[in-house]
């Protein structure tokens, strides 16, 4: 079993990936799935060319996105609807909006029928921000994540193990780039490994096309009448899977450039100023380990379960649940995930922190 102090210790310093107790046993492939695209033949990015390439290619998907680089003003509007069956919390319809202006700063809001708002502000290197809960909700977040920053940082990614297929998502080819952190070794497998990021980029257009953080969950992007700001664009839509089902789809209703902010929008109220410093939306962290005992047998074969949850700036897993459903063990990795410890120790100066977690638990296979 995994120590509680040993996680705490990891998940605050920052890694990609923390490994406890990694079997040398053999693991079972991920599950089939539509929008898993990795099924062909696996380059190791071994050289300088190749991760060149790679990164290249991240960086100019990444671009796209980068809204605030046009220096215009801006008002972006989205919705969206989750559906998760009550595994996560605000399911049904959402509406977004972000403003920005180079010279005044960064307002979003949010608001679900289910009940949540929030706003926040940005301006000056200050942050502020209201809302009806503590915590932003794990599907708030995620619309977020998935369409203004679906990309791992390039800091990150240069510092990790880079690996490249090729496929076809939606008849157009792909170059799917595989992921993993520095004390992950590039090897050739035949297919994607559990711990391993996958983001498929169309190389002619330079747009992403699928992201997946682990096996089981995916966004997948159209760009069918996509919104521009100057060279920047968005997807028109994206969708976001778990297990084979729509949880949430995202919708940019509008993005267009606009003369100025309202100044008003910018100045935190009263109440927001109480609070101190909004809590930061941070990206995600990967734990993976041996759950109980496996045998140290070289015919056994170990089948993981991803637990997908948010941990708060206190270091509480919050809606947290299986990636792998249908798996014998996918209620006691759930289980086991709940009882960690993810307490960050604070940083003197730095914002507090909300982030997603991805617990990949290693169970004995049934023989």
């Amino acid at each position: 079993m995994v120590s509680k102090g040993l996680v705490r210790l990891l998940v605050a310093s920052g890694l990609a990936l923390a490994t406890f107790g990694q079997s040398a046993l053999r693991i079972a492939p991920v599950p089939r799935d539509p929008l898993e695209l990795v099924n062909g033949r696996i380059q190791t990015a071994d050289s300088a060319a190749r991760r060149d390439a790679a990164l290249h290619l991240l960086a100019r998907a990444r671009e796209s996105y980068d809204l605030r680089k046009a220096g215009v003003a801006y008002q972006l509007k989205v919705s969206f609807t989750t559906n998760s069956g009550g595994q996560t919390e605000y399911d049904g319809a959402w509406q977004m909006e972000d403003v920005f202006d180079p010279q005044l700063g960064h307002r979003w809001t949010a608001k679900a029928a289910g009940g949540f708002a929030a706003t926040r502000i940005s301006a000056k290197n200050t942050h502020f921000g209201d809302a009806t809960a503590s915590v932003i909700p794990l599907r708030l977040h995620e619309a977020r994540a998935a369409l203004l920053g679906p990309i791992p940082s390039a800091s990150n990614v240069a510092r990790g193990a880079i690996r490249t297929s090729t496929a076809t998502f939606n008849g157009v080819p792909v170059t799917c780039v595989l992921l993993a952190g520095p004390e992950t070794p590039a090897t050739a497998t035949l297919g994607r490994a559990w711990e391993e990021t996958e983001v498929c980029v169309d190389p002619q257009s330079g747009l992403l096309q699928m992201q997946s953080q682990v096996p089981g969950r995916y966004y997948s992007y159209d760009y069918t009448n996509a919104p521009q700001l100057g060279k920047y664009r968005l997807p028109a839509k994206v969708k976001v899977t778990e297990a084979g089902k729509t949880v949430s789809e995202i919708t940019v209703g509008s993005l267009r450039e606009i003369p100025a902010a309202d100044a008003s929008l910018f100045v935190p109220s009263q109440r927001m100023k109480a609070k101190g410093p909004a809590i930061a939306l941070a990206g995600a962290q990967k734990i993976s380990f041996d759950s109980g005992s496996i045998p140290a047998d070289s015919a056994a074969t170990s089948q993981p379960v991803c637990v997908f949850g948010l941990v708060t700036p206190s270091g509480q897993l919050v809606e947290a649940h299986s990636l792998q459903p249908s798996d014998p063990n996918s209620a006691a990795a759930v289980e086991a995930a709940k009882h960690m410890s993810f307490f960050m120790p604070a940083v003197s100066g730095a914002r507090q922190q909300q982030h997603f977690v991805f617990v990949i638990e290693r169970f004995a296979a049934a023989q």
